[in-house]
């Protein structure tokens, strides 16, 4: 029953802050140094939050994307003397067409190859004289075994070795899923630091009103309505500051340049399609950990005044 008795004192309490109650705005100040904490405070984690959930949110679509990319593909690469490059690719390109579980598979042109290595070496590097192995891409299919290839290739052309890109896809996908975490790890601090920021202010409202609180208890005010003031009005102020705040990150989200245009990790990292609404949801819970956070440390400090 006190389960039940507390979980409905919250519900009330909540909806006494959605309809207000001017008698008890009256007790605490509509300014000073607190108010201006709670709202700044609010607003600069609600900001943050914005740009963690994002973080995690484009971690995810990485770590899916790079899992997708790498999972059903493989290079054979060829080393062979020169003069022999040819007939080896060929005899790699019939071998693949051969092999059960291989869908498609295509050499890898020279220009091909210069746009790959372009971003490390330059545009204007000769690479007709360095000696550059051929490469093949091959697709997967469902039966495909890399093992059984790797040991033919082996086999039959020794220079040739099948990449299955194991071991870069793993590494990959475990530090997109690690930085998933840690965005989401963020998420949960900034909940902690704006919980701890609004019960210092909530606790310094309550110090600087000392007096104000004895002379209500005096003429026979309960500590619940002293409560719900404190509760109501420092809620409203982390949801005021949180709303800013959360607003002024989705817009720097909208700012960064598009996935599309230059393809990297942090152009990449904003919302998409339904995802938009998801910074709406900062404020109210913003709010949540404002109300349980003042209602917590306002009860404590009323104890304290007996």
């Amino acid at each position: 029953m006190s389960a039940v008795a507390a979980a409905t004192g919250r519900l009330r309490a909540l909806a006494e802050i959605a309809l207000g109650d001017r008698d008890a705005d009256r007790v605490v100040p509509p300014a000073g140094h607190t108010v201006w904490l709670t709202v700044v405070a609010s607003g600069a984690m609600a900001f943050l939050a914005v740009f963690a959930l994002a973080l995690s949110l484009a971690s995810a679509r990485l770590a899916d994307r790079w899992a997708e990319g790498l999972a059903r593909a493989s290079t054979v690469r060829i080393s062979a003397p020169a003069g022999q490059g040819d007939a080896q690719a060929r005899a790699v390109l019939a071998i693949l067409a051969s092999t059960p579980g291989v869908e498609r598979a295509r050499e890898i042109g020279a220009d091909e190859r210069a746009a790959l290595l372009a971003p490390w070496l330059g545009p204007d590097l000769p690479l007709d004289s360095l000696p550059l192995p051929r490469l093949v891409e091959v697709e997967e299919g469902e039966d495909f075994d890399a093992q059984g290839l790797r040991l033919r290739l082996q086999a039959e052309v020794p220079g040739a070795v099948l990449d299955d890109h194991t071991r870069w896809r793993a590494p990959l996908v475990h530090a997109a899923e690690r930085l998933r975490s840690l965005g989401w790890l963020a998420l949960g601090l900034i909940a902690v630091v704006t919980g701890v920021t609004i019960t210092l202010g909530a606790q310094a409202a309550l110090a600087a009103n000392t007096e104000v609180i004895r002379v209500l208890r005096l003429v026979g005010a309960r500590d619940s309505f002293v409560v719900r003031a404190f509760t109501r009005r420092f809620t409203l102020r982390a949801l005021a500051g949180a709303a800013g705040g959360a607003l002024l990150g989705a817009l720097a989200i909208a700012a960064l340049p598009a996935a599309e245009g230059a393809g990297g990790f942090l152009t990449g990292l904003g919302f998409s399609g339904a995802g938009w609404l998801l910074p709406a949801a900062i404020p109210p819970l913003a709010a949540l950990v404002a109300f349980l956070a003042t209602r917590s440390a306002t009860a404590r400090a009323l104890r304290r005044f007996e």
